[in-house]
């Protein structure tokens, strides 16, 4: 069974400081603590800069003895699945969720191509690097840098019409920003 104190005081930990360290975790839907929604901060220097970076967070029934389960919902490539060993056979009980994301952010500043998630992306970052790059920065530009005023603004609407801020945020990022489509998911599911 998931153990619901130590998750509580890790979201705690975890945003204590989320401005410095560029990670932060919040409920997902309501109060379910075994489903949460972190974001990561692309890393400087890298073609992630600039980026907000939204992952599903699952915790499994065994969790903390069993690792998270995560998963990209801001496009970063071809897919949302991502390769970390910690997140995997390397996971302890004495690793936290910001551990994971801290790592899942580093992960972007130094991608490991041995041992890929997606096959294509690692061959294009070892093969073609300066393409690597610039497929990375349109990715970010298109898909994780919607954080402008105006989707302030319809973020605000839709939580002024009761709805929670994590599930706006989340549903505007799956309807590409287009707030009447947002309003009708949120209204129907």
């Amino acid at each position: 069974m998931v153990d619901y104190a130590r998750v509580q005081k890790e979201l705690v930990e975890c945003n204590r400081d989320k401005d410095i360290s560029g990670v932060s975790i919040e409920l997902d839907n309501g109060d379910d603590l075994s489903h949460l929604s972190g974001r990561i901060t692309g890393p400087i220097a890298s073609p992630y800069e600039g980026g907000i970076f939204q992952i599903d967070i699952r915790l499994p029934g065994g969790y903390p003895f069993e690792p998270p389960k995560m998963q990209f919902i801001t496009k970063v490539c071809q897919n949302g699945a991502i390769c970390l060993d910690i997140l995997k056979d390397q996971w302890s009980p004495a690793l936290t969720l910001k551990t994971a994301l801290l790592s899942l952010q580093a992960l972007l500043s130094s991608p490991e191509p041995d041992d890929p998630q997606d096959a294509v992306v690692a061959q294009q970052y070892l093969r073609d690097y300066p393409t690597f790059v610039g497929t990375a920065r349109y990715w970010t530009d298109t898909f994780a840098k919607r954080a402008s005023v105006g989707t302030e603004e319809k973020v605000q609407k839709l939580v002024e019409m009761g709805f929670p801020e994590v599930l706006v945020r989340k549903t505007l990022d799956i309807v590409g920003g287009d707030e009447n489509l947002a309003l009708e998911k949120l209204c129907t599911g």
